[in-house]
């Protein structure tokens, strides 16, 4: 599926926020919904809905609505999560160790295939569904060997940019980032940041 290259990021953004609240919806039953009635779930205007998905195609029809289940399967291939993404993680702390556990990855399109980490006395351990932790000088063979596109780093601070250079060079073109850093990435990689403080002081401007 080939689209405009030039959609805002912003707009990206919101399409997995869609794909979940359909996935709410289909769970509770329903089986067509509105651009009205996902508005007031996400508090997102009906109008700014309809904008978002006009870039796609057209996925409903005036006065009726959209097919909950026809409205995710485009979704999800939009967004190419209507397949598996092997997904590589490297540090494996107490952050790593508990999304190692997280179920919530494999029904959304995401697979964590391999742990990393450089503590020698981690090194051999299991976590999880049964993943083997791995030495940190073995993550550029095994990303090569296994073609594998989606990393998530859980690292220090410190050590972050470094790992992000080694993933990249493996062949990473996409990166989660739990660590408390902005990276330097060439052209063509992309990173999104998952830094909970930065929310939390965005958040307590607002409290008097």
């Amino acid at each position: 599926m080939a689209f405009n290259s030039n959609i805002p990021d912003i707009v990206i953004g919101r399409l997995p926020i869609y794909l979940r609240a359909l996935n709410r919806l289909a769970q509770e039953g329903h089986e067509v919904t509105s651009s009205h009635e996902l508005g007031k779930r996400l508090g997102i205007s009906s109008a700014q809905i309809r904008k978002d998905l006009s870039h796609f195609g057209g996925f409903g029809k005036q006065g009726t609505g959209y097919q909950i289940s026809y409205l995710e399967e485009k979704l999800r291939q939009v967004l190419q999560v209507n397949r598996e993404w092997e997904v590589a993680l490297v540090g494996v702390g107490d952050l790593g160790t508990a999304i190692a556990h997280y179920r919530g990855f494999a029904d959304r399109g995401f697979h964590i295939c391999c742990l990393f980490d450089n503590d020698p006395q981690k090194v051999g351990k299991k976590v999880g569904e049964g993943l083997v932790i791995q030495s940190i000088d073995d993550m550029p063979n095994v990303i090569k060997k296994n073609n594998i596109q989606i990393a998530m780093i859980a690292v220090n601070a410190e050590h972050a940019q470094e790992v992000a250079d080694q993933l990249i060079a493996a062949g990473v073109r996409a990166i989660l980032n739990y660590a408390p850093i902005n990276l330097n990435v060439p052209e063509g990689v992309h990173v999104q940041y998952i830094d909970p403080v930065l929310h939390l002081q965005r958040m307590t401007f607002y409290l008097k």
